[in-house]
């Protein structure tokens, strides 16, 4: 159940968590927090400057140590405590995650807390698997040891549409390792980032482990990137700025993880349920109002479906909802901000004079226009190296193209910069295997699309960037591998030697 509280009194110290503690920014400007809903502010805070990321790195700094030194039990048991804490303050995370950016509750408070508790949980876990190869004589003179070591203080950047579960993504698999972390969230969706470092204090993780610092990418993050005691970046946005972050990181030789945009192709074969598909597909392309690096995007479907395809994803969008985000019955809330929506809107104003633009393709009028609302909407005709098909619209827009051959439908898949995610619908396992082996993307769903798990990785592949969150194998993004040798023979004087000294050895 959602929890509603006073926003200025929680956060009425700040939005900046450092070293244990909630405060205000040293900016000397102010930062809205907007509810897109009503387009009203909910929250006023001073962001960080440059010196509240130097503070931050500091406690980060002073606090790995005695982190890293802890034992993966020791670090283990923080991390179950922090999962029953952000479990307790779920009505609350819930309340928060929808005030600022919009989403259904029913979103918020069955998809994105319970995944960010889980998460918790399950690195609560993995903290106690940190393995390396087993130790053996590769060499018969010496016996090798890898060990995993974490790299230090990380800098994570998240961005606004899934704010909590991104802090999540970034902050656990990062402090399971034994690295300590900076986590600059979107500047103007920061409560549920603050949320989750006070429930980490909470739990017992100790001062300077998680900081958060609330602020702009310009300022605040740009500096986070380049700062000479930040040993890995890891962010997660949009390709154009996770180029720019690469740009940046390149300046002091740190650790990157990107995890950047996608255009998920959505492949439709002649055999597969037209029902599933089409439900599959509007629930994939408006999720979290299209606001989802993973949504479904380019549906390509093999002629003898394309027709009724397009139709029952037009009825099935009109039966959607739009409404206040807290009330249980709406299905579709706003975009995040009137900002992002005209951009949106922008995409399908310039398709109209190369494409049909089917259903939706406006805001709404009369109680929702106050807010950054917009229709489902759905466009067929665009050509394959059109805009709306090329372009990451990042709202709630589906473009349907038809195909002939199954050749020509993964081909068409593959033909984008992009490779996050992608799914094929068939009822043919090898039709299925094919498409999972060619298209290339980091996840690839059959006869469904979206569904994510803790223990499964996500990342991509091209423009969709590289490494991985979730999993076990994002321990391969948050730890040093060490190769550790020892001499088994007790001889002073190795054959090797001769190399050097020659007959003297």
């Amino acid at each position: 159940m959602v929890q509603r509280f006073d926003v200025y009194e929680r956060f009425a110290e700040g939005a900046q968590f450092l070293a244990g503690e909630l405060r205000d920014g040293s900016s000397g400007r102010t930062q809205q927090v907007v509810d897109p809903a009503t387009g009203e502010q909910v929250y006023s805070y001073r962001p960080a400057s440059t010196a509240d990321v130097d503070t931050a790195v500091r406690a980060a700094a002073d606090a790995f140590p005695g982190w890293a030194g802890a034992t993966p039990g020791e670090r283990s048991e923080a991390l179950h405590r922090f999962a029953a804490v952000l479990g307790e303050r779920a009505g609350e995370l819930a309340y928060a995650e929808s005030l600022q950016c919009g989403k259904p509750v029913k979103l918020s408070a069955e998809f994105d807390v319970p995944g960010s508790v889980d998460n918790a949980a399950f690195f609560a876990g993995a903290a106690r698997h940190l393995e390396g190869r087993s130790a053996g004589e590769y060499s018969p003179d010496h016996t090798s040891v890898v060990r995993r070591e974490p790299i230090g203080v990380v800098g994570s950047i998240a961005p606004w549409n899934y704010p909590l579960q991104m802090a999540a993504w970034k902050v656990l698999p990062a402090i399971a390792a034994g690295n300590t972390i900076v986590l600059k969230p979107a500047e103007i969706t920061p409560l549920t980032s603050v949320m989750f470092a006070q429930a980490a204090t909470e739990a017992g993780i100790p001062d300077g482990v998680l900081n958060i610092v609330s602020g702009t990418g310009r300022e605040a993050g740009e500096h986070l990137v380049a700062h000479p005691g930040v040993a890995m970046t890891s962010f997660t946005g949009s390709t154009a700025v996770g180029k720019r972050v690469a740009e940046i990181a390149t300046g002091t030789v740190k650790r990157l993880h990107l995890e950047l945009g996608g255009k998920a192709p959505f492949v439709v074969f002649d055999d597969a349920d037209l029902e599933a598909a089409v439900h599959g597909a509007v629930a994939g392309a408006l999720i979290n109002s299209g606001q989802d690096c993973t949504a479904a995007t380019r549906a390509y479907v093999q002629r003898p479906l394309y027709d009724a395809f397009v139709g029952g994803v037009a009825d099935l969008m009109a039966t959607v909802r739009l409404g206040d985000p807290f009330d249980p019955a709406t299905d579709l809330g706003p975009l995040v901000s009137h900002t992002h929506r005209d951009r949106v809107a922008g995409f399908v104003e310039r398709a109209r004079s190369y494409a049909t633009v089917v259903t939706g393709g406006e805001a709404p009028q009369g109680d929702l226009a106050k807010g950054a609302y917009y229709r489902p909407t759905l466009i067929t005709g665009a050509a394959q190296d059109s805009e709306a098909v090329q372009s990451e619209i990042f709202g709630p827009v589906l473009v349907v193209l038809p195909f002939d051959s199954d050749d020509e439908g993964i081909a068409l898949a593959n033909d984008t910069p992009y490779g996050l995610a992608a799914s094929a619908w068939s009822r043919d396992v090898y039709r299925t295997g094919r498409a999972t082996r060619e298209i290339k993307a980091g996840c690839v769903w059959v006869n469904d699309h979206i569904p994510i798990l803790s223990e499964m990785p996500h990342g991509g592949y091209r423009a969709s960037g590289f490494g991985k969150d979730m999993s076990a194998y994002s321990f391969e993004e948050y730890t040093q591998v060490k190769h550790v040798m020892y001499d088994n023979t007790g001889v002073a004087r190795k054959d090797w030697h001769r190399t050097v000294f020659g007959d003297r050895a």
